[in-house]
């Protein structure tokens, strides 16, 4: 589904990304793991076109979106849903309206279908339609993730990029979150790419775990694979040990 060729970023002379290879398979869940600040949101981005590489390609069915503009930017964006590491949830629409929203915005729908839809999501994300009245101040941290991804879903995208889905949230309530992708992902087959370093937990839900590290991927394997991978830098970082060199 999408190739990501010696994809190159730096910030005020800042290498962030540094020849990124990676091959996200088309209906697997393909989850980037690595040190905060290591670029995972940085390469996220470009996968979208919100940011453009200094150099390099990244592909969706062989189109380089690095390259495209203007209509056929927007043609090949529709294709994606994000959900942000916060949520992104609007603080003046209830929860029912933060998940109708994509469909106002971009689907002719009459109002019957937009209401089966949302109460559809509702119900797959394991919320009440009591809770669709209320606002994104009122809900707990899980139910915001939780109305994000159904809010992600509601047009039932091809490639979803998930952006720390988990951040903040304790580890029951990540298990939920990650149980729910996990559900979505066999009800739908939707294309996924999660940046995380939840260690072990997100690993319940990859097909493919790349370790981004110092701008490369340094290893791309299946999570099995990867708990046993050679690279002392992998092991290190799965088992979670301090890093006393760049303290």
């Amino acid at each position: 589904m999408i190739q990501v060729i010696d994809l190159h970023k730096s910030f005020n002379g800042q290498a962030v990304l540094d020849g990124i290879n990676l091959e996200i398979p088309t209906g697997k869940i393909t989850v980037v793991i690595g040190k905060s600040g290591v670029g995972k949101s940085v390469l996220l981005k470009h996968l979208i076109g919100l940011l453009k590489p200094d150099r390099g390609q990244v592909l969706v069915d062989g189109l380089d979106i690095t390259k495209l503009q203007g209509r056929k930017l927007q043609d090949l964006k529709k294709r994606f849903a994000v959900l942000f590491q916060g949520g992104a949830l609007f603080d003046s629409l209830n929860v029912f309206e933060n998940i109708a929203f994509p469909l106002r915005e971009k689907a002719r729908l009459p109002e019957g279908e937009i209401v089966r839809r949302v109460h559809e999501r509702l119900e797959q994300m394991n919320l009440s339609l009591e809770a669709g009245k209320k606002f994104p101040d009122e809900l707990s941290g899980g139910m915001k993730k939780r109305v994000a991804l159904a809010r992600a879903m509601i047009q039932e995208p091809e490639i979803i990029l998930f952006d720390e889905p988990v951040t903040g949230l304790d580890p029951p309530m990540s298990n939920t979150v990650f149980h729910l992708i996990k559900k979505t992902h066999a009800a739908s087959n939707y294309t996924a790419l999660v940046v995380a370093h939840d260690i072990p937990e997100v690993f319940s839900i990859a097909d493919v775990v790349a370790m981004l590290h110092h701008g490369r991927i340094i290893a791309c394997c299946g999570p099995e694979e990867i708990k046993h991978h050679p690279d002392p830098v992998v092991q290190s970082f799965i088992r979670g040990e301090p890093d006393f060199l760049e303290a």
